[in-house]
């Protein structure tokens, strides 16, 4: 009787053991890693209001979709590009779970960096370009995908013939150290001369150069081009400074330029951008996605945007179907 009654107790502790191991593997194939705490790291080279937006639309996806469980190193390089390798590095040594680059300089230091940990990018406006990728297909092919910034240049060169159909030479200024801009600003060109316009490109190295480079533009120039670029957008006063008073109008590449120093935009909504690349480092961090085979994904929409003040110092009247940039943004 007592060998039946232990026999009875080893077979209940059997199927107890099996239950257990059946719903340990259950919760692993649903992507459950249970308690696991996602380590995520942001770099971003300065502060800017775009940038700024597009980190918390990412931040708030994931913190949304995970709580507490996941958590965010936020390092800001503050304009200094010899900052941006170390904050990636400093990343790859702690072995965070992903690297989210803010920007192109990022997006560069951290492809250096690792081809192991998932990065994914925002305001990125050309990853072709910003990775040396002769074939692209719309996927990297590697540890890397994103999102762009790019609204389409076609369409700004649309709005720029739309509000100075009287143009004839047009301006383009950005950083040549920025490849991003570079590409904006041949992509652009192309347009231009499309429509018979002439198209001259004032570059930067630093914002040192604003004071000797913008007056030549605005003085040659019917109309100035200014597309996504990091150092214009931290330096919207000083060209503002120049252009304003010259009576030189500016398009710009995206709001927060525009707001600073330009008369209209076609932009996008950064916090929404930020926000789709969180929802694709869940689906990397949780669901298991390929990065490798995961598509560069672009804004849902665009706004025709105008300064209100600027315009109104310039004299100028946008056409039906622009709205005012707030300036509460």
């Amino acid at each position: 009787m007592k060998k039946m009654t232990a026999l009875i107790l080893a077979l209940a502790l059997l199927v107890f053991s099996l239950a257990g191991c059946s719903s340990n593997n259950s919760s692993s194939a649903s992507g459950d890693d249970g308690d696991k705490v996602y380590r995520i790291g942001i770099c971003q080279p300065l502060e800017h209001p775009a940038l700024d937006a597009a980190t918390k639309g990412f931040q708030d996806a994931l913190t949304e979709a995970l709580g507490d469980k996941v958590e965010f190193e936020n390092k800001n390089a503050q304009g200094e590009q010899a900052n941006i390798p170390t904050i990636i590095n400093g990343f790859v040594s702690d072995k965070v779970d992903l690297i989210l680059a803010n920007a192109t300089q990022p997006l560069q230091a951290a492809a250096n960096a690792t081809n192991d940990i998932p990065i994914l990018g925002t305001s990125i406006t050309d990853y072709a370009s910003a990775l040396d990728i002769s074939d692209w297909s719309g996927a990297t092919g590697r540890n890397i995908s994103g999102t762009s910034d790019c609204a389409p240049l076609d369409q700004q060169e649309d709005m720029l013939v739309e509000m100075f159909p009287d143009a004839k030479n047009v301006g383009i200024v950005y950083c040549s150290s920025e490849s991003n801009s570079k590409y904006q600003a041949d992509v652009f060109t192309k347009e231009l001369e499309k429509d018979g316009l002439t198209a001259t490109p004032y570059t930067i190295s630093d914002s040192n150069d604003i004071q000797s480079v913008l007056p030549t533009a605005c003085q040659n120039s019917d109309v100035l081009y200014i597309p996504t670029d990091n150092t214009l957008a931290s330096n919207t006063e000083a060209v503002k400074k120049i252009a304003v008073p010259a009576g030189t109008p500016i398009i710009c590449g995206e709001e927060g330029i525009c707001k600073g120093c330009g008369v209209a935009t076609l932009s996008i909504s950064y916090y929404d951008l930020g926000y789709k690349t969180g929802k694709m480092a869940y689906e990397i961090l949780v669901n298991g996605a390929d990065i490798s085979t995961m598509d560069v994904q672009y804004a849902d929409k665009v706004t025709k945007e105008y300064n209100e003040e600027i315009c109104n110092t310039l004299g100028i009247t946008p056409p039906e179907g622009y709205t005012a940039i707030s300036n509460d943004q």
